[in-house]
């Protein structure tokens, strides 16, 4: 990109809302993930008159356009790996309507999850997706990537609660996607296209959000098992017994070490413990509920099983798993926690397999990696715990990730349950989706002929992710391996 370029892009948004210093440039040519490469500019427009001015330039000049939420994507969605322009979309970031009586909202997609159910709340609603990052992720975000959390299990992922979007092409056009009903059965469902899309396809301007009564009476609960693959096989027994939990979460014992170590929570020292919960608003019934979640986690050897109705309780019990990600990076003096093979989905019969699977591929890699995660609807996450300034841990990792995505393929399962691909599991999601990668090229052409948005990435990405941009260690300039 020429000054005059920047120059001309510079105009559209005013000076104060474009950023080029190397300050700059840096913090946003990374994101949560291990990837980092430099933008030639960051746009933070305001409006969606503004994006559109923005296309149409970087459309007429081919420069690349990645558009940004909070930058808390784990596989290196918003890194440029093609420089050129940063979207940074945090500006618009109003919420502009809530409406109960049809049960959705309306907001602009730099709306953070945890501000939307605080405005939600006086209405007695609430947006159900709660992923882990609920206090920075943007709703633009989550869209982008399909992201899920804890009560996934009863409210499904975020596709699940999109009705409807206006979108910006890479042309600059906008275009109003889906509808405020929340049935629709005419013509292609672009605005469910537009999910888990990774910002490849247009830039979302606005959204229009299913919402749901806050219910009046929860329960949590937590059980203890000696053995992990007793908590997998307990996971899968609660879903196949038709129970209806609102939460099922794994932490397997490198998990609650981590934890119990950065947190002082207390938590018990086993080889695993899963935290359930049930809703809604008669007591009784969210009592049977939890009666028949316990009864099948103690079929599967769990013990030690305590639940709670108390806000405060509940909150101090699930602090764990809401802390967790940063918590592992103090698991070990000296290693680092990254994000790689870090949320596939199996059928729940392999969610006990998978648990077992992942440390054995650990132990035989020489890296330390973590087994938790929303394994009530099929997703379980990892963390590979390694020396990072050590370029042989890198070596190590990339064989992990490969031995691990082998196994999840090879059982029916799938690559990214809510994080998305980005760059670390492009070469997974290629080898996963072998049959329809053209088909997505197609689509991606017909959206974006000229491959300006977010190039690279997904389908089109690098299929060695460990040289594909800089890494945001310093590997090799303490040790070397």
């Amino acid at each position: 990109m020429n000054a005059r370029d920047i120059e001309k892009l510079r105009e559209i948004v005013g000076e104060e809302n474009a950023r080029s210093s190397p300050a700059d440039l840096y913090i946003y040519g990374a994101d949560a993930s291990v990837h980092a490469a430099r933008p030639d500019l960051v746009l933070v427009p305001g409006k969606t008159e503004e994006v559109q001015a923005i296309l149409r330039y970087a459309n007429a000049k081919k420069i690349p356009v990645i558009p940004r939420g909070a930058g808390s994507g784990m596989s290196g969605h918003a890194v440029p790996i093609d420089g050129g322009i940063v979207l940074d979309m945090k500006r618009m970031n109003r919420i502009l309507e809530i409406r109960p009586q049809d049960i959705l909202c309306r907001v602009q997609p730099g709306v953070v999850d945890d501000d939307l159910n605080k405005a939600l709340k006086p209405y007695g609603f609430m947006y159900p997706p709660a992923p882990a990052s609920s206090c920075i992720a943007t709703i633009g975000g989550e869209i982008a990537n399909n992201a899920s959390g804890t009560r996934s299990v009863k409210y499904g992922a975020t596709r699940d609660s999109v009705l409807g979007m206006k979108v910006v092409l890479a042309s600059g056009e906008l275009v109003k996607l889906g509808a405020n009903t929340n049935v629709e059965a005419s013509g292609y469902q672009l605005e469910r296209l537009m999910v888990g899309s990774e910002g490849t396809l247009g830039v979302i301007v606005e959204a229009t959000m299913k919402i749901v009564p806050i219910p009046k009476i929860r329960c949590l609960g937590i059980a203890c098992y000696n053995k992990l693959a007793d908590a997998g096989h307990a996971v899968s027994e609660i879903i196949a017994s038709g129970c209806s939990a609102s939460m099922i979460e794994l932490m397997d014992n490198v998990a609650i070490t981590a934890v119990n170590e950065t947190q002082n929570l207390g938590l018990p020292d086993v080889e695993a413990i899963i935290l359930f919960e049930a809703e809604g608003r008669v007591k009784d019934a969210v009592q049977a509920e939890i009666d028949a979640i316990q009864a099948a986690c103690e079929k599967h050897g769990g013990f030690n099983i305590e639940t709670s109705y108390d806000a405060k309780e509940r909150t101090r019990i699930f602090a764990g798993r809401k802390k967790l990600f940063s918590s592992l990076s103090r698991y070990k003096e000296g290693y680092a926690c990254t994000s790689l093979a870090d949320d596939m989905a199996v059928p729940y019969s392999r969610m006990a397999d998978l648990a077992g699977k992942i440390h054995e591929v650990a132990a035989r890699n020489n890296i330390i990696m973590s087994a938790y995660g929303h394994c009530g609807s099929g997703c379980m996450h990892t963390k590979i715990l390694m020396d990072v300034t050590k370029k042989a841990q890198w070596e190590d990792a990339r064989r992990a990730v490969a031995e691990i995505y082998d196994y999840v393929h090879s059982v029916g399962g799938t690559t990214s349950a809510e994080h998305g691909i980005g760059l670390s599991k492009a070469p997974a999601f290629k080898k996963e989706k072998a049959d329809s990668l053209e088909l997505q090229r197609a689509v991606k052409r017909a959206f974006d002929p000229n491959n300006i948005l977010n190039p690279h990435k997904l389908f089109d990405a690098p299929d060695d992710w460990v040289t594909a941009t800089e890494l945001r260690y310093p590997v090799g300039s303490v040790r070397e391996p």
